[in-house]
């Protein structure tokens, strides 16, 4: 993706485009994947870097919810489970099977959870990923070793998928870009272009340069997830709220405190929520809270009471029992949920609603990772409509996304760069291919390839999100900031000066993702 390109295409006064999405994360990258793919001329702009908010601070999972199933939320779970192998099938060097075992504590659970996970098994229909299972307590201790024993009868085995959020939101913009989608970040809607009436784009201010322009577009999608009110109160100040806002806290540990290669899945925590310790990139990942919030922030930060809360759970379940000292990194995202008529968030669902203002604009509100396709082709169906275009069926359901490749190929610590990664280790014979720190796997070509090839704009974009350092190692992210800076520089143009405002700003940054 050249962004010089791209922005040279955006602000091409003759243009008209077909789609002009609003939001890069999830929901909007999926939406330009989806219009892209029928064919329509799209635009997508993103006020800060791609999956920058909610879209990189989940739970890293690609899976039906098994909570819903007790909600009775039975078509949100078929929706789920099937769009989980869409992925799995388009996306193999991103979404891969991952084992869950839900231990057992008392006599009921085996039978109640049993039903429940032979449903889950029932609704994912051809598309399930494997047979849940019974297991003993010797089997249950042999494949979680990290599991605290007093009182454990056993378990039952079930899978579910697993992937790096922010590693598919860049290859969506990558699929969009291959597609002919101008997709480009660091780029603010400040208004909605309505000359009767009617939203027919949108006037944008890139923020490196502060050039303003229009970008007009026959569809205007606002796909801004925790933002989306925002945006339609740009077009309408009376506009209602239509999203209830939640705020969910993970901590991550060294791997020795979960060894194995399963996760764990406690169905039911004091506050009604699900608890997982998952592995994930070589650490172990603890979530998850649910704290209602009231305003939409950038960088949402988890509280002390949300780290003590997954703490005091780890150590019912952990057979060793972590400290706050222990903690890697802390990091929080905002879930988007549509507002019901229940006042608690964990209840509420994770279903989406497309909503189309009178003046045209469509916005696309709610939803999770797992379903960001199914999502995105029921805005582009309604998009199409508002904006006259030619109805077109949606071929994403067996989309390739880019850089396809069937999992386990090619170099393991590569992997997520797809039939890239060959490309990332050449560019290492120019540039160097060091490792950034002793205790993460990342290199400096990777850093290289993110300025060139990933529109990685600043030492954040590279350290958590093209490499995901700051969530896996905090004060590792920060020790790799002045390399980063320093490679960036040379890639983007940027002076000394630039430098040391990047390493600090980033600095202040990451220490909000240390637990002291």
């Amino acid at each position: 993706m050249n962004r010089a390109e791209i922005l040279q295409r955006l602000q091409d006064e003759t243009v008209t485009w077909d789609v002009l999405v609003i939001g890069g994360g999830a929901s909007g990258l999926a939406t330009a994947v989806e219009a892209a793919a029928r064919g329509y001329r799209t635009a997508l702009v993103e006020q800060g870097d791609f999956a920058q908010a909610t879209s990189s601070r989940s739970t890293k999972l690609i899976h039906g919810g098994i909570r819903y199933l007790k909600q009775g939320q039975l078509a949100l779970v078929r929706e789920s489970l099937r769009e989980r192998g869409h992925l799995l099938r388009n996306a193999p060097h991103l979404v891969h099977r991952l084992p869950f075992i839900l231990p057992l504590y008392t006599w009921w659970e085996r039978p109640f959870y049993g039903a429940g996970l032979k449903l889950y098994d029932h609704l994912a229909g051809n598309l399930a990923i494997g047979c849940s299972k019974h297991l003993s307590r010797q089997e249950t201790i042999a494949r979680m070793p990290g599991l605290a024993r007093n009182g454990l009868r056993g378990g039952i085995l079930y899978h579910d998928g697993q992937f790096d959020d922010a590693r598919l939101a860049i290859t969506l913009a990558q699929t969009a870009a291959d597609l002919g989608g101008a997709i480009a970040n660091y780029v603010k809607v400040v208004s909605l272009l309505k000359p009767d009436g009617r939203v027919c784009g949108a006037a944008v201010r890139e923020l490196e340069s502060g050039k303003e322009f229009e970008i007009r577009a026959r569809a205007v999608v606002n796909a801004t997830g925790v933002f989306s009110d925002g945006i339609r109160r740009l077009d309408d100040a009376a506009a209602p709220e239509l999203l209830a806002l939640s705020r969910g806290a993970h901590i991550v540990l060294d791997k020795s405190f979960w060894p194995g290669g399963s996760a764990l899945i406690i169905p039911r925590t004091s506050d009604g929520r699900v608890f997982f310790a998952i592995p994930w990139h070589g650490r172990v990942l603890l979530g998850t809270t649910d704290m209602v919030v009231t305003e939409a922030v950038l960088e949402p930060r988890p509280l002390r009471l949300e780290i003590e809360f997954l703490l005091v759970h780890a150590a019912r379940y952990l057979a060793e029992a972590p400290k706050a000292r222990d903690i890697l990194s802390a990091f929080a995202g905002l879930r988007p949920l549509v507002k019901s008529g229940t006042g608690k968030t964990s209840k509420m669902s994770r279903s989406h609603e497309v909503v189309v203002a009178p003046s045209g604009l469509v916005s696309l509100i709610g939803g999770k990772w797992t379903t960001s396709r199914f999502m995105a082709e029921d805005t582009v169906n309604q998009a199409a409509a508002v904006g006259g275009l030619e109805a077109r069926i949606s071929p994403t359901k067996d989309l390739r996304l880019h850089g396809w490749r069937e999992a386990g190929d090619g170099n393991p610590e590569l992997a997520e760069y797809g039939l890239e990664a060959e490309e990332v280790v050449a560019l290492g014979e120019n540039v160097g291919d060091d490792l950034l720190h002793p205790r993460l796997p990342y290199r400096v070509n990777q850093v290289h390839w993110a300025a060139q090839q990933e529109m990685a704009r600043t030492v954040e974009d590279v350290l958590s999100r093209r490499l995901r350092a700051l969530v896996l190692d905090a004060q590792a992210a920060m020790e790799m900031a002045p390399h980063v800076a320093r490679i960036l520089a040379v890639e983007l143009g940027r002076d000394e000066a630039w430098e040391d405002r990047q390493v600090s700003d980033f600095r202040k940054l990451a220490l909000h993702y240390l637990v002291k």
